[in-house]
């Protein structure tokens, strides 16, 4: 029978064919698990606090919940008001989370916040995510012209 060393010690074939497939799926075990080790906490971004939006997901039921006291015409009067103030619709949908109580604007009213500023009126010119990318890159030219 072949013998083979492990450690310094002689060893049969089918143990050291055992033991180096054992030390293959330890060491890529410790290869996976390594950056887990090293940073406990960190989940989402390697250089940020978020954690992304991966476990966010929308009930499947398209009613309103049962604790949900505002009628339609409320949230949208709340929405109208929210928009002449100059609130973007993002901004008006978590003012209404967070102060009114209400989570999805589409299920209470049937509509979502664009589609009632658009009825109204009240809808910005650009998208807010155009709106967005626009005013960063108006920044970042700032910052290039006033750094280089």
């Amino acid at each position: 029978k072949p013998r083979t060393t492990i450690c310094g010690q002689a060893v049969p074939a089918a143990c050291a064919r055992l033991s180096s497939r054992l030390g293959r799926r330890k060491a890529r075990w410790e290869a996976v698990h390594q950056s887990s080790r090293l940073y406990p906490a960190a989940m989402g971004r390697m250089y940020g606090k978020g954690k992304g939006m991966a476990s966010s997901a929308l009930p499947y039921r398209r009613k309103p919940p049962t604790w949900v006291k505002m009628k339609p015409e409320d949230v949208c009067d709340h929405i109208c008001k929210l928009a002449k103030k100059g609130l973007a619709p993002s901004q008006i949908g978590v003012t209404l989370r967070d102060s009114f109580g209400i989570p999805q604007v589409g299920t209470v009213t049937g509509n979502k916040i664009l589609r009632i500023l658009k009825t109204n009126g009240l809808a910005p010119t650009l998208p807010e995510d155009l709106y967005f990318l626009i005013k960063k890159a108006v920044s970042m030219r700032k910052h290039l012209d006033k750094n280089r």
